[in-house]
């Protein structure tokens, strides 16, 4: 089984909450923002929301894709009993505690910012995404485990030969348009909370480990073949702009969404396969900041938008803002709070550097 750190794909993890920050701040200058339970800003930024629908129909998928990879990578040295409570330390333990401690905080400010009665609401909020995460382990686990027992047997070398030409994880996207075609998701980019999220994020997260199961020529052939497939999610993504303004059908966004993140993995493996003090860093921080970016987000919109300051600034100041603060609350509170750690997915022992 591959043993050596795949640092590209740690990084595919922080770029992919990086950018997640950014789209749920983009989400507050749009009209429909309260509809999905934002503060709204009273001036819209929309122009911001067309780079945003490139990113919406991959971002989260490729998440799915990367946990799947993770998992692969944590099977190595555990039975299936230490990885579950494994599992179930550092996704449960902070989804459970995320509901009723952390959601319930943005939720409050949200009823703040818009003079509500106060009201102590649990719910999954944007941590939908861990549940899944965790069904998704239980349900699969018994494949997992069969095809590490069977080492280089029947499905690996099939798979292998699949992944060795280009055509191969194309062929891998029509399971992902036969879900749209049997799911009919109103919207592809809405994930949260809905059939189409589950199943499109199960399939992710099944041929994230594949590819990895598969050896290493899944990532040859994203390599040699990357331009190709932003080529294809290029003109794929046109045809979403121009043709459907951004709502193309389910197969057609399936294909792209698949063809981006493909082409991300190519990057990621040529440029970004290397280690560094940063990368360190920003690969425990990425999962609390993820956990608590929401809480950041809404308070500095409660600070920031009732500011008299031209609409973009407000923009760049929420981002600002949310970065500065959940670096500080991550670097000074959840880091070095030694009873915090395990409710944010962090190691129960803190070491100082």
């Amino acid at each position: 089984m591959t043993t050596e750190r795949r640092y590209d794909i740690d990084w595919l993890r922080v770029v992919a909450i990086g950018l997640l920050l950014i789209y749920h701040i983009a989400i507050i200058f749009q009209p429909w923002a309260m509809l999905i339970g934002f503060i709204k800003s009273d001036e819209s930024l929309e122009g911001l929301w067309k780079p945003m629908t490139m990113l919406n129909v991959w971002r989260i998928p490729l998440l799915f894709y990367v946990s799947g990879m993770g998992l692969y990578f944590a099977m190595r040295k555990r039975n299936w009993r230490q990885l579950i409570l494994e599992r179930t330390k550092r996704i449960l333990l902070p989804y459970l505690f995320g509901i009723v401690a952390i959601t319930t905080m943005h939720m409050f400010i949200f009823q703040l910012y818009y003079n509500m009665p106060l009201g102590y609401f649990p719910h999954q909020g944007h941590l939908w995404f861990l549940g899944n995460i965790f069904l998704y382990v239980l349900i699969l686990l018994p494949f997992f485990y069969y095809l590490k027992k069977d080492g280089n047997g029947k499905i690996k070398r099939m798979l292998s030969s699949l992944m060795g030409h280009p055509g191969g994880p194309l062929l891998i996207s029509l399971f992902f348009v036969l879900e749209v075609v049997l799911v009919k998701p109103q919207l592809f980019a809405l994930y949260a909370q809905t059939w189409h999220g589950f199943f499109n994020g199960l399939l992710a997260f099944l041929f994230g480990y594949l590819f990895v199961y598969s050896g290493n020529i899944f990532w040859q052939t994203v390599l040699k073949w990357r331009w190709l497939y932003i080529g294809l999610a290029a003109v794929l993504f046109g045809i979403r702009y121009f043709i459907y303004a951004t709502e193309a059908p389910g197969y057609l966004t399936a294909m792209e969404s698949n063809c981006w993140i493909f082409g991300v993995f190519g990057l990621g493996y040529k440029y970004l396969n290397r280690p560094s003090k940063t990368l360190s860093y920003l690969s425990q921080a990425a999962y609390p900041v993820y956990i608590i970016h929401m809480f950041a987000l809404y308070a500095g919109a409660l600070l920031i938008l009732p500011l008299e300051i031209p609409t973009l600034l407000k923009f760049i100041a929420i981002v600002a803002f949310t970065g500065v603060g959940c670096f500080i609350v991550y670097e000074f509170v959840l880091r070095r709070i030694v009873f915090l750690r395990p409710f944010f997915g962090l190691k129960w022992t803190y070491k100082k550097n």
